[in-house]
């Protein structure tokens, strides 16, 4: 299968965390690794995210340096990469930051047909599984388009989905100095969990960064 260069980029407390039990956004990150992130982002086709971290932080994912734009614009690239949502069951509000011109809002053909009519002024509707989103033909189709190189932001069920399959080559994560706690509280990857054959990973760097740690890993295929 044909499909772009994929990797997962998050922040987490020292427990594993990515967000608290509420499902609120913490700032876990300081500003030498949000400046990263940008770059990151700056520098991908596409950037992808689930529908929770949509209805929980309502991120816009757009560039918003304007030596980013530039940078962008000199390569002759859209001033922002491809804003892709997963919601198998279209369920992000018409009023969505992330929404606009730009967008791909990729739905199962289980999505109801009255929430799509609504989201279809928003954004582009692309259809991919039968009840959830089949991610696999989903790159698969984002590879048509151009998409090279995919940055993942979140969330947990997301970052499950796209490992289970083997949609993933590498994963950034940087450690902050905090601890969230809480059994509820989501961690990098969640989802039904695997009970044997774990996927391996091999680290490419490890870096201090803002009193945490970035570590930076190879998915083993």
């Amino acid at each position: 299968m044909k499909r772009p260069f994929v990797f997962i980029n998050s922040a987490m407390s020292a427990d594993g965390k990515i967000s608290s039990f509420e499902r609120r956004q913490v700032r876990i990150s300081g500003p030498g690794d949000m400046d990263r992130v940008r770059l990151l982002r700056a520098r991908s086709d596409a950037v992808m995210v689930g529908v929770g971290t949509v209805l929980a932080d309502d991120p816009g994912l757009r560039v918003k340096s304007q030596d980013l734009k530039k940078m962008r614009s000199d390569r002759g690239l859209p001033e922002d990469p491809l804003r892709v949502v997963v919601d198998s069951r279209a369920r992000t509000p018409p009023e969505a930051e992330v929404l606009g011109e730009g967008c791909i809002l990729a739905v199962s053909r289980a999505a109801p047909e009255g929430r799509l009519d609504s989201l279809r002024e928003r954004c582009e509707i692309v259809v991919a599984g039968e009840e959830r989103v089949d991610l696999a033909e989903l790159m698969s189709i984002l590879k048509k388009r151009g998409v090279k190189r995919l940055m993942v932001e979140g969330g947990a069920t997301l970052n499950w989905s796209l490992i289970e399959a083997g949609l993933v080559d590498e994963i950034s994560i940087f450690v902050g100095p905090m601890i969230i706690g809480g059994e509820g509280a989501p961690t990098l990857v969640d989802g039904p969990g695997f009970s044997g054959g774990y996927p391996r990973l091999e680290l490419i760097s490890v870096d201090a960064i803002d009193g945490g740690v970035l570590l930076r890993w190879r998915v083993l295929s």
